[in-house]
């Protein structure tokens, strides 16, 4: 059966500029340019039909085609060398002609049956369209009334409105055959919804109509639920109405439900209704909004009160609630934050204006080696995720299996018990009912219940030291790295023993270790377990192969770069590896973090707007030092560390948009270089906003001391690695561009607001809301089904597909390849090797571009970056060149090692004529984290 055409001229629609003189009279009487292409398209799809899934790539194919379709244009230039006019019928009945004298009988026979069953649809379809008339809806208080045609044709055509490439017409076609007699009027507006997302594949334009047909829906539920009456129905006209009576009302009822702080009812609200711009609302992608809709927007029994521009509004208005002029700052946040520029992390979206304003994204303990200290940390991590809190855990500290305990002359059941009640913790405590608990657990690699730690993620063994619910990263010293290059033994410990050990890094760490091991030949440690350090290597690739963990962070690079080296530690990070900060039996560390939308800071060809740059990050780092001194603290050990420390965590999202837009590939040497010089930017505007800051607000309690009161500047403490590392253990480029003397300079005579400024988070949630690529990750597939706790959603790369339009060579036979080929570019012969370059998916770039863009942008952050790996085909030597390249390049932390495979577009849809929807194969997609597949959500 041949596939389905978006439009009965399955040879002709919406054609370029008639260049032969010829024209073609439609079906509807309607005139169209005469377009060989679209004949083209069609016999390809009618090859596609007869010969299964790879006609489409078949070399024969495309001749037989080419030259099939140059016979019939010869044919009507021949009975009309002046131009003129031809039917429809009389194109296709010359297709089934040259089909047939070609001696392609198959396809000639399928097309024959294909025109008549489309005989019988258009009668069909037109007897369907009269009967529409008919159709009756229940409306809100029960009574059926007949459909208003002309009201959904001109909410479709408001929804279509200056995007190009989309037609009401084909939406409304396809909702006519969903809609039935008595049906709620609710849904028929899902009906349009749903139809409409189904055209996304064909064309990602299609994503914006649907965000405005749920627009609608949103506007209506609202109005509702706040009582809002307005004298026409709702459209473009009255938008302003409807908001300015949307907000007030929001901020009156919430405060009134116990929903939103009543400091909120302070703010000049008339202002900052004229100050809302509900134009923004057609920024959304369907993805976008349908998050917000269904996970962020406050409500009442499942009735949504926030609109998307009074959420914003809200959330600008609790980050500006301790300012000196409260209104003008929440118009400035609200502006960046409506605008795109800037995105708050999910735990401010979700809490800022609340009673409860748990704003900060990540939490990182160090738990004591006690049963009084451990239960202690487990029910600080149930407070703490409760409200939202992503968590990082050190368990270094907590003695070994077999290890004495003092108190009852026992031994020690080691570590991994109390992870099971860590894990269970996690599932059972759901934050707040919003996500899944989730929570990342690291050990430093001399512990002795390292190689069972290893094993906590296995689907095989004793399921009771088995954590499959929780994260697990290893806190890899240097002196473990060197013994592996140098293929030298390690020696495992209980804590116990080597309690100090915990505490040291770089030399020091180096010279007492080997104290311990001198005093195991002595026979002065009992407890304890050598191996090839090489042998433990294998196992931790093996183990983070297989299971995905633990992942490898690096514990001497995190300390020796951190400013704060002079009142603590850095003892792990956190649940996405991109927090590094200072944790002790007092202080929790809290991270707060946000992230700049690169994708608004760039020209059509990628140039970067750097004065909007640093405007942005200004503001941002304004309202990153408020989340501090505005969040709720579930326990007293983090408000503690953050008010004396305020740290914060500025990221970016859409890099990979930004190379689309700049025409290069993530593979490539100039990708590397604009890693680099972007990153420098970004972090010279973020160090100069917090010591302007620290002008007016103070420095942090703790700056005295730190490396920034020294003037070392995160791209100066390179050199501490390699002082310490040695010289031919590390290789980081150390370029630099900007006038940073003059910001050593500044800093040292102003100080710093926060300790620290820099971390790149995943954005897995807020780059969905602002439909951008998800931080600094290179695109996963071309075409793909997203899952998260909204749904399942169409994902289909917008820049590959105007590039193929420009080529001519946007189709449905290009969709059904791009299906049969997961999303991949590579194997689809017609897209030029150019373009297959620089769309090439995660999988097709080699690990060490994702390494050495990450070892560029490492030099200029304070902390770390959530780095995922992608490597096809793995194998123990893919693996090991590239972690230890990870090393030896000197990233701080890496993230998920990802395997090729794991997910596939549904290739049962390639042949058939349901071709309006990509599916997902038995196998789930990749985790990115363990909080919403796929999505780290305690991030971002």
């Amino acid at each position: 059966m041949m596939p389905q055409p978006d439009s009965e001229a399955n040879i002709l629609a919406n054609t370029p500029v008639n260049q032969s003189g010829l024209h073609v009279i439609k079906r509807d009487g309607t005139i169209a340019d005469y377009d060989s292409d679209k004949i083209s398209v069609a016999m390809t799809k009618a090859f596609l039909a007869t010969d299964g899934d790879q006609a489409g790539q078949s070399s024969r194919v495309h001749e037989i085609v080419a030259r099939l379709t140059e016979q019939i244009s010869r044919t009507f230039h021949r009975r009309m060398p002046a131009g003129g006019t031809i039917h429809i019928e009389d194109i296709q009945d010359q297709v089934e002609l040259v089909l047939m004298r070609s001696e392609e009988h198959k396809v000639a026979r399928n097309y024959v049956i294909y025109r008549n069953e489309h005989a019988k649809m258009r009668t069909a379809h037109q007897q369907q369209s009269n009967s529409i008339q008919h159709i009756r809806v229940k409306n809100a208080q029960g009574t059926l009334e007949p459909i208003d045609v002309a009201r959904l044709q001109k909410l479709l055509q408001d929804a279509c409105a200056d995007l190009e490439d989309v037609t009401p017409g084909t939406i409304f076609d396809s909702f006519t055959t969903s809609i039935y007699d008595g049906m709620d009027q609710s849904d028929l507006y899902t009906a349009l919804v749903i139809c409409t997302r189904a055209l996304i594949e064909k064309e990602p334009h299609y994503s914006y109509v649907t965000a405005r047909l749920l627009l609608h829906r949103i506007y209506e539920e609202v109005s509702h639920q706040l009582n809002i009456k307005l004298d026409e129905p709702i459209g473009k006209h009255n938008l302003g109405q409807l908001y300015a009576q949307a907000f007030r009302q929001l901020i009156h009822q919430g405060i009134a439900y116990k929903l939103l702080h009543p400091d909120l009812a302070a703010f000049d609200l008339d202002r900052l209704a004229d100050a809302i711009l509900p134009q923004q609302d057609l920024y959304f992608t369907y993805l976008g909004l349908q998050t917000l809709y269904d996970r962020y927007f406050l409500h009442i029994k499942d009735q949504r009160m926030e609109l998307p521009q009074t959420f914003f509004m809200r959330v600008a208005m609790g980050l500006a609630l301790q300012e000196e002029q409260p209104t003008e700052r929440a118009i400035e946040f609200y502006h960046v934050l409506s605008r795109f520029d800037y995105m708050s992390s999910t735990p401010t979206l979700f809490n800022s204006g609340t009673l409860r304003p748990q704003l900060s994204s990540c939490y990182l303990t160090t738990v004591e080696d006690d049963l009084k200290g451990i239960y202690q940390s487990i029910m600080d991590n149930a407070m703490l995720s409760k409200w939202a809190g992503g968590l990082g855990n050190d368990w270094t500290p907590v003695r070994s299996l077999g290890a004495r305990i003092q108190g009852t002359n026992g031994l020690s059941q080691g570590v991994v018990p109390f992870l099971k009640v860590v894990n269970d913790t996690a599932v059972a405590v759901n934050q707040g009912g919003k996500r899944k608990g989730a929570v990342c657990t690291y050990l430093e690699t001399w512990h002795l219940d390292i190689e069972e730690f290893l094993e906590l993620r296995k689907n095989t063994g004793d399921d009771r030291r088995r954590t499959h619910d929780m994260n697990t990263a290893n806190w890899v010293p240097d002196l473990f790295m060197k013994r592996v290059f140098h293929d030298q033994h390690w020696t495992l410990f209980s804590p116990s023993d080597v309690p100090d050990l915990h505490d040291l890094y770089g030399k020091p760490f180096e010279v007492r270790y080997t104290y311990y091991e001198q005093q195991v030949q002595a026979g002065n440690i009992q407890l304890y377990k050598q191996i090839p350090a090489k042998e433990l290597w294998r196992k931790m690739l093996s183990m983070l192969f297989e299971t995905g963990h633990p992942w490898i962070t690096f514990k001497d690079t995190c300390n020796l770069r951190s400013p704060q080296q002079h009142c603590g530690v850095v003892h792990s990070s956190n649940l996405c590896t991109e927090i590094t900060l200072n944790t002790s039996k007092d202080e929790i560390a809290v991270c707060n973090l946000g992230s700049v939308n690169l994708v608004q800071h760039v020209d059509d060809q990628g140039q970067l707007d750097t004065v909007k740059l640093k405007a942005t990050i200004t503001t941002a780092i304004r309202m990153l030092d408020n989340v501090i001194d505005i969040n709720y603290y579930a326990v007293p050990q983090a408000k503690h560390s953050n008010l004396q420390h305020r740290p914060v965590g500025l990221g970016m999202m859409g890099f990979q948009d930004i190379l689309y837009k700049k025409g290069m590939a993530y593979a490539s040497e100039a990708a590397v270089l604009f890693a680099d010089e972007l990153t420098e930017q970004i972090s010279y505007a973020a160090i100069e906003a917090s010591s302007d800051l620290a002008v007016a607000r103070g420095t942090y309690q703790t700056y005295s001391g730190s490396l920034w009161s020294k003037g070392i500047l995160p791209i100066d403490s390179v050199a501490l690695v390699r002082e310490h590392r040695g010289e031919d253990y590390l290789n980081m480029d150390t370029t630099q561009r900007l006038d940073w003397d003059g910001l050593r300079a500044k800093v040292i005579k102003q100080g710093m607001r926060n300790s620290n400024v820099l971390a790149i988070a995943p954005t897995a949630t807020i780059a969905n809301i602002t439909g951008v690529s998800q931080s600094i990750e290179p695109t996963y597939q071309n075409l793909y089904v997203k899952s998260n706790l909204s749904g399942e959603f169409t994902i289909i790369n917008p820049y590959l597909v105007r590039e193929l339009k420009a080529h001519r060579l946007w189709d449905e036979v290009m969709i059904n390849d791009l299906k049969y080929f997961d999303g991949s570019v590579q194997a689809i012969h017609r897209i030029p090797a150019e373009l297959k370059q620089r769309y090439a998916n995660a999988f097709e770039i080699e690990a060490k571009w994702l390494v050495e863009a990450a070892s560029r942008r490492q030099k200029w952050l304070d902390q770390a970056q959530s780095l995922n790996l992608y490597i096809a085909n793995a194998s123990g030597k893919v693996l090991d060149i590239t972690y230890r390249m990870a090393w030896y390049l000197g990233l701080k932390t890496t993230y998920y090692l990802r395997a090729q495979g794991a997910t596939a577009t549904e290739k049962s849809t390639v042949n058939k004529s349901r071709l309006n929807a990509v599916e997902h194969t038995a196998t789930p997609a990749p985790k990115a984290c363990a909080i919403d597949d796929p999505e780290c959500e305690a991030c971002q």
